[in-house]
């Protein structure tokens, strides 16, 4: 159960991130509507973080979560910002998904 919070965790992560990106292209009220949406996300990410690691090892915790809001705010800046897939990128982002899989394959 903690695991699937703190992958939920770390998807609230990918949400504050791409809502920083909004609030840098928008102004005005549409702005602040995003920065509104920031932190809702940021408050929950946190919050799912915090209950997870109640019985998961804190560091194993905290790199899964980062490792979630990294790869997926790459994702959405490729997909989403049109940001470039270049070869390079895509193939850290590989090894950081292969070490975030092998933290918890070796974490009790």
């Amino acid at each position: 159960m903690n695991w699937l919070l703190l992958i939920l965790g770390g998807l609230f992560e990918v949400g504050f991130a791409a809502c920083l990106g909004k609030v840098k292209e928008t102004t005005g009220w549409e702005s602040k509507m995003w920065f509104g949406g920031f932190l809702i996300c940021l408050a929950i990410s946190m919050f799912l973080l915090i209950k997870a690691s109640k019985t998961l090892p804190i560091g194993t915790a905290y790199a899964v979560w980062t490792g979630i809001g990294a790869i997926g705010i790459v994702l959405v800046g490729i997909f989403y910002f049109n940001e470039p897939a270049t070869f390079w990128r895509v193939f850290f982002l590989s090894t950081l998904i292969i070490s975030i899989v092998g933290l918890k394959f070796v974490t009790n």
